[in-house]
């Protein structure tokens, strides 16, 4: 039943508190709710969180939302990771009915003594609540002791004892100390609090199998790189600033309807396959691809990796090659078409004859204690980060049962999910336990696409999922980054270190790897999916031919800037150029003050130079519309005194993006 302070559309709340809303160690979370009562009498409300070992945290005082009428919020901070749940308590506030009255009736000399009487027995009531032992109720003693005196005294002008019981001191007393009538509960909701990576990681990914790997000049024959060698491009990648190493699937590679190099269907004794086609006389997802090494290279891969900082995310592709162990032991976990043959992948228009799909529901329980045998073997080796490959072609009851069996006994390992697929089941794979997801990011590139995706994700989904956006994929190779240049990978990069906590690199967009298998594809050419692509970092560094330094300035930039490792936090502003993107994310403190902010303007245009006005929403940075304060540009060093309407000229052939750290007001 709907409570005598009616509470109702609370947020977060995840398909209607099944799952746990997301959350983050040290993220703030905001909570909603629609608080009304009948007539016109005051009230309060505020937040409890209840932490994972059952102690409720000190009570968050919610605030009416500014533009919305009965809305109120408030915003707090799990201080650790597990399971979290929050209750949203309402209350009648004589209190503030008596405020709200006593300034309307006293100085029209209506009821006044009665008014006064009011507010020395509600003080009272105040002053008996307050706990003697509590240094800090002392103050409050005396502010509230006083105020009693004045509402008492009768020799005072009316004018004067009101004032005495409108004074700051006793306003932030009585609300600091509320007289709660009618108390009313909703909750506890649920809430899932994962540790800081969760939310805030950098991403490089790479194929082991081309790192290290040589081309014989005279033969033309390419030497598959080790997890020996790909080791060594560990450090270049700790040195841009990357907390994640991902890794494509490293498993034996099928034999059967390989393919050739560009997804041919002809392959030559030497092409070596797609790895994510799982399975081969070698062994299946819980082994090793003989080129790449043992579970010993493999540990001492996950060993250097660590030592540097970075943490090793695996493939968990889901599929089968057709000659996977698989195959012959389990038939039963495919489909079988009515010729008698299995069916292969396919995502119209592109077919995986490499591929078989696992069908689900033939024999459930066998799947599922598979994989999360292979699951839990590969997190005995290190690794405590898996992407995800095609999650969305898989039963959603799978993965609520196989996450809740990890988180059960693991709660740090991660998970991210790969499903470029419709909203509701990207939502859906959040709502169930992924961490991460993959979003539309990378097709999202005019500034007013951006400007409702960056909203989108930021305030809408963010209870549901945490975004990751990956600026390429070896899948995905946009049109922008085909024909833009390279400013287009400047600008890409800029706009997802900094409008998302998490995102990611696919090796080779360092070096503006750029030209697509044909015109219309996003496919690249000689794409490493199919074959080892041979790269020579070194000469790239000596050459100048890299975007490294850029991107080891953002990460730097993300880890100075709290703001830029929060997601609920973007606020969008206003330039008069449709290609000038603005956006601002800010930090606060405990006590609600902005400790952190930075307002990010980019050029999304990747030929010309763009030159506008850009306009503040002052509110949203903390400041007051006649502000005028300091801007130091990140990435260029520079400095500036902007206010709430500034000049901005942004050139993308020599920076496309300013990345403007709000350093003080003047």
């Amino acid at each position: 039943m709907v409570g005598r302070i009616p509470i109702m559309n609370v947020t977060p709340l995840v398909d209607l508190g099944r799952q746990p809303a997301k959350a983050t160690v040290g993220e703030p979370l905001p909570v909603t709710a629609s608080v009304f009562r009948e007539g016109h009498d005051q009230l309060g409300a505020e937040v409890v969180l209840i932490g994972p070992d059952g102690r409720r945290r000190p009570t968050v005082r919610m605030t009416k939302h500014a533009d919305v009428p009965d809305r109120y919020e408030a915003w707090v901070v799990p201080d650790a990771p597990g399971a979290w749940s929050f209750e949203v308590v309402a209350w009648s506030d004589p209190l503030g009915t008596w405020q709200h009255d006593a300034a309307l009736k006293v100085p029209a000399g209506v009821d006044v003594e009665l008014m006064f009487t009011e507010a020395h027995l509600l003080l009272d009531r105040v002053l008996t609540s307050l706990d003697p032992r509590d240094p800090a109720s002392a103050g409050a003693a005396q502010v509230v002791q006083s105020a009693i005196e004045a509402a008492r005294d009768t020799t005072r002008p009316d004018a004067a004892r009101l004032a005495a019981l409108e004074s700051p001191e006793v306003a932030d007393v009585m609300y600091r100390h509320p007289v709660r009538e009618l108390l009313t509960v909703e909750g506890p909701y649920p809430a899932y609090a994962d540790r800081e990576r969760a939310l805030f990681s950098s991403w490089y990914e790479f194929f082991p199998r081309s790192e290290g790997a040589t081309r014989d000049e005279k033969t033309g024959r390419v030497t598959s790189g080790t997890f020996q060698t790909a080791s060594k491009r560990l450090d270049a990648v700790a040195a841009m600033g990357f907390d994640i190493v991902y890794l494509p699937p490293i498993h034996p590679i099928g034999e059967v309807n390989r393919k050739g190099p560009n997804n041919t269907l002809d392959p030559g004794p030497d092409d070596t396959g797609s790895p994510w086609a799982i399975g081969s006389k070698d062994g299946g997802h819980d082994a090793i691809h003989p080129d790449l090494g043992t579970f010993e290279d493999f540990d001492a891969f996950v060993g250097r990796a660590r030592d540097l900082g970075l943490e090793v995310a695996l493939d968990l592709a889901l599929q089968a090659a057709p000659d996977h162990p698989w195959v012959t032991s389990h038939p039963e976990w495919f489909t079988t078409r009515a010729d008698g043959t299995i069916a292969y992948a396919e995502n119209p228009p592109k077919k995986y004859q490499d591929i078989y799909p696992v069908n689900f529901d033939n024999d459930p329980s066998g799947i599922c204690q598979e994989v999360l045998r292979i699951v839990r073997l590969w997190m005995s080796h290190g690794v405590r980060v898996f992407r995800v490959d095609n999650p969305h072609t898989k039963p959603l009851a799978f993965w609520e049962w196989l996450l809740r069996e990890v988180r059960r006994t693991d709660p740090d390992v991660l998970f991210l999910a790969e499903a470029f697929t419709r909203p509701a089941m990207m939502q859906a794979l959040g709502a169930v336990g992924f961490h991460q997801s993959y979003t539309y990011f990378t097709w999202r590139n005019a500034k007013w696409e951006l400007e409702e995706y960056l909203r989108e994700v930021s305030h809408e989904t963010s209870h549901l999922m945490r975004p990751n956006f990956f600026v390429n994929t070896p899948d995905i190779l946009h049109a922008f980054l085909q024909y833009g240049g390279p400013a287009a990978f400047k600008i890409r990069a800029a706009l997802a270190a900094c409008g998302s906590p998490s995102w990611g690199v696919y090796a080779g967009f360092e070096l503006f790897e750029h030209v697509a298998v044909k015109p219309g594809s996003e496919e690249y050419l000689d794409s490493e999916k199919y074959q080892i692509r041979v790269r020579d970092w070194d000469a790239a560094d000596r050459e100048g031919r890299t975007l490294a330094p850029y991107l080891t300035r953002l990460n730097e930039i993300r880890r100075a800037h709290r703001s830029l490792q929060l997601l609920r936090n973007l606020s969008i502003h206003w330039s008069d150029d449709e290609n000038v993107l603005v956006f601002s994310k800010v930090a606060r403190d405990p006590s609600g003050a902005i400790e952190d902010a930075v307002i990010v303007v980019v050029n999304v245009d990747p030929h010309a130079a763009r030159e506008t006005t850009v306009h503040l929403d002052m509110a949203a940075l903390g400041l007051e519309e006649h502000d005028a304060f300091v801007v130091h540009d990140e990435i260029t060093g520079e400095d500036w005194t902007w206010s709430a309407h500034n000049y901005v000229r942004l050139d993308p052939f020599h920076e496309p993006a300013h990345v403007l750290d709000v350093r003080r007001t003047r």
